[in-house]
């Protein structure tokens, strides 16, 4: 459950945790498409004055193409988050805080998570710190090993 009833809150904490596919329209148009589903948990709690603060981690895996020789690599993305949601106007203009209308009535973390799930992916990924590349003249996967431009190649040294 990503949404939590605020009548919930007023005998303390709430558990919140769910399960989201990779086909959930709230990860649409992210940069880099998931490869399974994204697991949350984590608690939401009042924070008084119109305010309430999730902390929660998520996990997930995404794929993408590895930075140098565009090999598929899949990472897994998990991560802590602390979220403050408010409904208090002073609080609205502040990049750190989730904005909540009024009449509030619940509080939906999804927002959130999406926007957390984005800023960790890595969006330039190796698929291995030594990865060699590509050829930069036939395009070669030279992790596969040297290609015929290599000893074409006359050394500025000879």
């Amino acid at each position: 459950m990503l949404q939590v009833d605020l009548r919930e809150l007023r005998h303390g904490p709430v558990e919140v945790d769910g399960k989201l596919g990779p086909g959930d329209p709230l990860f649409e148009g992210l940069a880099v498409p998931l490869d399974g589903p994204v697991v949350v948990g984590g608690f939401l709690e009042s924070a008084g004055h119109g305010g309430y603060f999730w902390h929660g981690r998520f996990e997930g895996r995404v794929r993408s193409a590895c930075r140098r020789c565009l090999a598929e690599v899949v990472m897994t993305v998990a991560q802590e988050v602390d979220v403050v949601f408010s409904s208090d106007p002073e609080l609205q203009d502040d990049p750190s805080v989730y904005p909540l209308t009024e009449p509030v009535t619940q509080v939906d973390v999804r927002p959130a998570l999406r926007e957390e799930l984005a800023l960790a992916v890595d969006l330039f990924p190796l698929c291995r710190e030594d990865c060699r590349g590509l050829c930069p003249r036939c395009g070669a996967d030279l992790n596969l090993g040297a290609c015929e431009c290599a000893a074409a190649v006359p050394r500025p040294d000879s």
